[in-house]
């Protein structure tokens, strides 16, 4: 059902732990305990995950990379389970350690001792661990998996997180430390990979741009909406900085989502636009802005994102110059509360204005991580209120007012005043776009929380 695929840069420093086992043992929700969040698609439906997914983590300082595997069936001659077991069996042959997992409430399986068979030959430390094991009373059912011969098992349950940590534990002699050197030598300050999702109603062109931008078919295309399932992080470089882009699945309107897995897709979209720095939105300028673009729009403002508007199609267009004002004009009209955001007019296919993307990303990504010094700030906020004071009631005279940035990503800042509530939203965005055109916050949210002086 899904194919979930996050592809990382090569790293010699980090040993690999895949995740093996027959279908619906519960890899996914272990790859997710371990990573402490919820990378994979998990469903009591076998087979959902279908690729390799990839994710670097730590475990007491020492850096991995976790790879989820699709379930693993020995017998399997053909069909998708054929290519899953592909699939698995990369992951076995590239990995440095394995965790065999397998099902402590269904017993040992055919496939299970298939599976060891499988891994008798290997060179490699491998871990059995077997899952669903919930209460004490329940080890009772791993006597049956010591007739695989081996002298340590590790029950674990991957939904609730018992025994992960003694398994992680067993893990922590084959991973290998930091040098000493490392540990003693200052802090080098490193330079952070923007994450950007490319968003969009479905069939706008969202993979093609991705292929496009990689200059390979790193992810599937096709004019059927929907060919995307999950959302596929892929990094790469230009003009020598990096760049982590996720390719999203298209999100439609609620009531059309259909249960299963479009309804998990449309889940992981929203989830990649919550963890990236700047959403790249695509509209169709074959057809027009749709309603649904304005609430993709909504949500990426809600989400508190740095945004860049990319009009594809746009080679179909006749009379380029002319429609492109008038679509600007209507792009701003329909998205106000987006007027911050640049636009960019291309065809994702013929490469069309692409290579504007990345130099735009760089400019809304340091406009997102931007910090005003607090004195320029102030100093600033005295000259606007110098020309538009604040709105107070009659008779109440005004007291001096402070503000100070708060935080980035996006820039938010707190404004202090005797009483909040005289603090108008009309007022909040006349000092929003004063403070926006002053330090050039194009292509960023600003957030002002009025707080009480």
């Amino acid at each position: 059902m899904s194919e979930t695929a996050s592809y990382l840069t090569p790293d010699a420093s980090r040993p690999v732990i895949a995740i093996i086992g027959r279908p619906n043992v519960g890899k996914s929700t272990l790859f997710n305990r371990i990573l402490g969040g919820r990378p994979a698609i998990v469903d009591d439906v076998p087979g959902v995950t279908r690729d390799r997914n990839y994710a670097d983590s730590s475990y007491r300082g020492r850096p991995v990379r976790l790879v989820d595997t699709g379930g693993l069936d020995p017998s399997a001659k053909d069909g998708m389970l054929s290519l899953i077991k592909q699939q698995a069996q990369i992951a076995i042959a590239e990995a440095d350690i394995l965790i065999l997992l397998m099902d402590g409430r269904t017993g040992l399986t055919p496939a299970d001792e298939g599976i060891v068979r499988l891994l008798r030959g290997i060179k490699k430390p491998v871990f059995l661990a077997v899952n669903k094991i919930d209460t004490p009373k329940l080890e009772s059912l791993l006597a049956d998996f010591y007739r695989l011969g081996e002298e340590r098992l590790y029950p674990v349950s991957s939904e609730h997180g018992i025994g992960v940590d003694d398994l992680l534990e067993a893990l922590l002699p084959w991973l290998p430390g930091a040098p000493l050197e490392d540990q003693l030598a200052e802090t080098v300050p490193t330079v952070e990979v923007p994450r950007v999702a490319v968003i969009g109603r479905p069939n706008v062109g969202k993979s093609s741009l991705i292929n496009t931008l990689l200059g390979e078919e790193r992810v599937l295309v096709s004019e059927a909406p929907g060919t995307t399932r999950d959302a596929i992080d892929t990094a790469t470089t230009f003009k020598g900085r990096s760049y982590i882009l996720t390719d999203t699945a298209g999100i439609r309107r609620r009531g059309r989502i259909a249960q299963g897995v479009e309804q998990y897709s449309v889940a992981r979209a929203l989830e990649a636009l919550g963890r990236s720095d700047v959403a790249v939105l695509m509209l169709d300028a074959v057809e027009g802005l749709a309603e649904q673009d304005t609430k993709i729009a909504g949500l990426t403002v809600k989400k508190g994102r740095a945004c860049v508007l990319f009009v594809n199609k746009w080679d179909l267009i006749q009379d380029g110059a002319t429609a492109q004002k008038a679509y600007t004009s209507q792009l701003r009209r329909r998205f106000a509360f987006l007027r911050w955001a640049p636009i960019l007019f291309g065809s994702a296919v013929k490469r069309d204005g692409v290579t504007e993307l990345f130099p735009a990303i760089d400019r809304v990504m340091t406009a997102f991580t931007t910090r005003v010094p607090t004195g320029s700030l102030n100093k600033h906020l005295q000259q606007l209120i110098a020309e538009n004071p604040l709105p107070l009631p009659r008779g109440r005279s005004p007291r001096s007012v402070f503000m100070t940035q708060v935080a980035t990503r996006p820039p938010t800042f707190a404004f202090f005043v005797g009483q909040p509530k005289d603090v108008t939203p009309a007022y909040l965005r006349y000092l929003e776009n004063g403070i926006r055109e002053r330090y050039e916050f194009a292509g960023t949210p600003l957030r002002i929380l009025v707080r009480q002086k």
